[in-house]
């Protein structure tokens, strides 16, 4: 292109559309490209963000784990108070059996000596049952409650004040460490 054409062309714009271009317009542009490039402050600003990011992560995986181990020490606490429930089911039905002996003993009027004797092996036994976090339901007299009691029959109250209590306890009830594992057979005065 001529030097003639070039002022014949008056705006910039026409310049590009001819595809000339002025030098200075070609270095500004690549200094704007040269600027694009992120400065120090900019990369400061980013890895401080990256970091909190990153601190949030490691606070929020810390905590999800702190709570992970408190829930399985406590399962694993729960776990070992209920561990011998089984056990302690299997032999209510022996201290049902020393409760029925000591009563038939006491009526027939047996030796007092084998009264001793027995009521000796009953409460070494329940001794041992009870270190291990076993409770007796204390039910007769006390207001019929459908978590603790069950109720096999109603009978008319012997006095007003026993209307909607337990009159009479057929098979106690039993706690382990404070959860039911029998609960109370028991007669309700209505």
């Amino acid at each position: 292109m001529s030097k003639k054409e070039k002022n014949n062309i008056e705006t910039e714009d026409q310049l590009k559309d001819v595809g000339f271009e002025d030098n200075n317009k070609e270095s500004k542009k690549k200094s704007k490209k040269k600027s694009k490039k992120p400065t120090d402050k900019e990369n400061i600003v980013e890895l401080e963000e990256k970091c909190m990011e990153m601190n949030d992560k490691y606070l929020r995986l810390y905590s999800e784990f702190d709570n992970y181990r408190r829930r399985t020490a406590k399962e694993r606490i729960d776990t070992l108070k209920t561990a011998s429930q089984d056990l302690m089911v299997d032999l209510l039905p022996v201290l049902d059996d020393f409760d029925r002996a000591l009563e038939a003993m006491a009526e027939h009027d047996a030796q007092e000596e084998s009264i001793k004797g027995v009521e000796l092996i009953y409460n070494k036994l329940f001794g041992l049952l009870k270190q291990k976090g076993l409770e007796p339901m204390d039910a007769l007299g006390k207001e019929f409650d459908t978590d603790f009691h069950e109720a096999l029959t109603q009978i008319p109250a012997p006095s007003d004040d026993l209307k909607g209590k337990v009159v009479d306890v057929i098979q106690k009830g039993y706690l382990l460490n404070g959860k039911i594992i029998r609960f109370a057979k028991v007669v309700i005065g209505n």
